[in-house]
């Protein structure tokens, strides 16, 4: 009985950081150490910081990570699970709404005008995320030549299969640096293999029958499960993957209507992945609301999943693994060349826009105001909103 209560006030706490926790995965982490450190004591300091290091270095996203990884430890898998599905159904709730609105007012010949101040205000969130990414991880001359590299490569092949083995390729040159990175005892550790059994089995499973029937929603889920299993670095990350595939390559959203999502997404509390929930409906507009909202939960499930599994795959041995010097020297090159994809999305994203005096001071103004204020998003958001309408 003692558990199921504490289980019980564990997912309440949980719900309210849902709807409480704007800012990306900084702002979400100073939350969750006020709220499961300081006021409940689930764990630790220390053991809250090992645990967000670890979700870091994993692909998915780091804020849902952190958090399904403090359920994992308090009541294993099944308190995991429901961990995650609190956390993430608010802010999917709301971007699958954001969908259905849009499509609405399409649907009536409502012209989405409104939201023109709202897609350079996007990309200066865009520019902004690609800023602290650099600062944060690019330290080195070789970082930096492949941060540079990345974003050209990004930018001209601008495809969601070259970003994958770009990342891969960027940790294997760091790799080479493993001598750099201090000598640690090494202990013999036994992995348990079943949760990334459990991975490559629906990665492999999603993939062949997306294949076979040709099937939207199937598609949708292999789209987005297998960005999920490839984002290094939060959902920043995820902008460059998520605007080649579903804007470039298979035009199912515009890049208005991306633009829009986007900027609606950061006055969102919750995990940054929810946009996610907005592709996916509008992915499948065509089929009514029922299929916006089975859009929804089919990417919802897609880009969500991955992280968890990964991170209960290997949680069980992680602090024998970090041990090996070439894994730690690999994040470098991954975390390098993920935050030049992400400068490179600011481009991509700005293009579409055209060039005009009106979106550049926009996407500037607004990088400017979030290096340089504590202007909360949602109020940037708003203010763009309101502008739209009564100009």
């Amino acid at each position: 009985m003692f558990k199921r209560v504490r289980y019980y006030i564990f997912l309440r706490d949980v719900l309210l950081l849902s709807v409480s926790a704007f800012g990306g995965p900084q702002a979400h982490m100073a939350l969750m150490f006020d709220m499961m450190v300081r006021k409940r004591a689930y764990l630790s300091e220390e053991d809250l910081i090992e645990l967000n290091a670890l979700c870091q270095v994993l692909p998915g996203p780091t804020s849902t990570q952190t958090i399904t990884a403090i359920g994992f430890r308090i009541g294993g898998p099944n308190l995991a699970y429901l961990t995650v599905l609190v956390w993430m159904l608010p802010a999917v709730i709301i971007m699958t709404a954001a969908a259905i609105i849009i499509t609405n007012l399409q649907d009536q010949q409502v012209s989405l005008e409104f939201t023109r101040f709202l897609q350079p205000i996007a990309v200066g969130f865009v520019a902004f995320a690609a800023f602290k990414i650099t600062r944060k991880v690019v330290r080195s001359k070789t970082a930096w030549a492949l941060m540079i590299v990345s974003a050209i490569l990004s930018f001209q092949l601008n495809s969601p299969y070259a970003f994958p083995i770009l990342i891969l390729a960027g940790g294997a040159v760091t790799a080479f640096k493993y001598k750099r990175q201090p000598v640690e005892e090494k202990q013999k550790f036994t992995i348990e293999w079943a949760n990334f059994i459990l991975w490559a089995g629906v990665f492999i499973l999603a993939a062949s029958l997306g294949g076979i029937t040709r099937s939207l929603p199937v598609r949708l889920f292999e789209n987005f499960y297998r960005s999920g299993s490839l984002i290094f670095g939060g959902g920043q990350v995820l902008i460059p993957f998520l605007y080649a595939e579903f804007v470039e390559l298979k035009n199912l959203v515009s890049s208005q209507e991306f633009l829009t999502g986007y900027a609606i997404g950061q006055s969102v509390p919750g995990p940054v992945f929810s946009f996610c929930a907005y592709i996916g409906a509008l992915s499948m507009r065509e089929s009514g609301i029922s299929g916006q909202i089975l859009g929804s939960a089919v990417a919802s499930l897609g880009i969500f999943l991955p992280g968890v599994f990964l991170i209960f795959f290997v949680i069980r041995f992680w602090d024998s693994l970090k041990k090996y010097r070439w894994v730690r020297a690999s994040l470098e090159g991954v975390n390098a060349t993920s935050s030049g994809m992400v400068v490179a999305a600011a481009f991509l994203l700005f293009i579409p826009l055209g060039f005009s005096i009106i979106n550049f001071a926009l996407a500037i103004g607004t990088f400017l105001i979030l290096m340089f204020t504590r202007i909360p998003a949602p109020i940037l958001i708003l203010a763009g909103l309101i502008a739209g309408i009564w100009l």
